[in-house]
């Protein structure tokens, strides 16, 4: 289950990159009841999403030239010259270089051999996200990619990932975990074909108490439904929405767990 214990490998931050920061955060408020707390003058307007006073996400201007509006997956790294080292062996390219953030932590953004984009941090001062895996906050990374086997292969040898496979409704679908510790306790993620019209991504999840209330939710405040709320069974309703900017991302109620 995806955590705050923060181990190599695991989804460790999310950001939102917005063309219009103002318009992004009044967004998530109502749709989830974030706080955005910014991070200073000195962050060039990069801040924080917080959850009952807890940092849940973190929300920052475009600064890539012709980048839209999306949300970036962190994973979590000890090393992270040598995370960019391997990106580059494995095929996947550096966007942004290895560069320290004030003390409180190194970050790097790559992108993988089949499109997707992502990003890790090295923790400093600043170990990760502080919530995860209750209402409002991440709960589940999902990539989507055209070869899916291939691109386990490829973070396998970033982060020495492990997955399993499951079938669901017309599709294998692969679910990764951490390389220590018990697989279905490590899990905090899934890999999965492009559907038609996708882009290569990692989509994150968050979890909500009523799917269907936060897809009103969305659409009440110029968001937009990709995919309407459904029941997939053994796993819970999910929907697939963006904001008003194009981000994409996704709910999960999830289904009660059994003891």
């Amino acid at each position: 289950m995806l955590g705050t214990d923060f181990r190599t490998g695991s989804p460790n931050w999310i950001d939102l990159g917005s063309p219009d920061t103002t318009g992004a955060a009044a967004f998530y408020s109502a749709v989830f009841g974030w706080e955005f707390v910014s991070a200073g003058p000195e962050a060039g307007g990069y801040g924080f999403f917080q959850h009952t006073g807890k940092t849940v996400g973190a929300l920052g201007s475009l600064s890539e030239e012709g980048a839209t509006s999306a949300w970036t997956t962190y994973f979590k790294t000890e090393d992270i010259q040598d995370t960019a080292r391997k990106v580059v062996a494995g095929g996947g390219a550096v966007r942004a270089e290895p560069m320290d953030v004030m003390g409180e932590g190194w970050l790097a953004q790559f992108t993988d051999p089949q499109g997707a984009q992502f990003a890790v941090w090295q923790p400093g001062k600043t170990k990760g996200l502080e919530k995860a895996s209750e209402d409002n906050t991440l709960v589940w990374v999902e990539l989507h990619v055209p070869d899916p086997v291939s691109a386990i292969g490829f973070y396998n040898g970033l982060f020495g990932w492990r997955s399993q496979e499951m079938q669901a409704p017309g599709m294998t679908y692969r679910v990764l975990s951490i390389e220590e510790g018990d697989q279905q306790d490590g899990s905090f993620g899934g890999a999965a074909s492009l559907q038609e019209g996708q882009a290569p991504s990692w989509v994150p999840y968050f979890a909500v108490a009523d799917a269907d209330a936060l897809v009103a939710s969305v659409q009440g405040n110029g968001g937009s439904v990709l995919m309407p709320a459904a029941d997939v069974p053994d796993v819970g309703r999910i929907a697939w929405l963006a904001d008003p900017y194009g981000a994409v991302f996704a709910v999960l109620k999830p289904n009660p767990r059994q003891s």
